[in-house]
């Protein structure tokens, strides 16, 4: 049985997808919705996350085996477990078992938000 994704609203981002973000250099970003950004923006400050959803994102066919994943790190499958599980819970990533492997997938909707937020005008 397919893993649910959250809702956008559980993961930081309330739905409206790219409509509701007039980029930083347009006008100033109000508190509500840089709340809401912040923990997306920290999910792929760290290395290893931002790698990994580069990978998930340019895998073929957009989703990518968790056993693609661990084989390109020299880290510990529970590590990248981990940073997985931290992207997934951002909502920057959604994830499917297939069964004994989980495939990951780039939310395109939150990606795009993220993306208008500090793209070009």
């Amino acid at each position: 049985m397919p893993k649910q994704e959250p809702p956008l609203a559980d993961a930081g981002v309330d739905g409206s997808a790219v409509a509701c973000c007039a980029p930083l250099a347009c006008e100033p970003l109000p508190e509500r919705e840089a709340v809401e950004l912040a923990p997306l923006f920290k999910a792929i400050a760290d290395p290893v996350r931002l790698r990994l959803l580069s990978l998930i994102a340019c895998h073929e066919g957009g989703e990518a085996c968790v056993c693609d994943l661990t084989a390109v790190f020299d880290l510990t499958p529970p590590t990248i477990s981990h940073h997985l599980k931290v992207l997934r819970q951002a909502g920057l990533i959604g994830s499917e078992r297939r069964g004994t492997w989980v495939y990951y997938r780039v939310n395109s909707g939150v990606l795009a938000r993220m993306s208008a937020l500090i793209g070009p005008v």
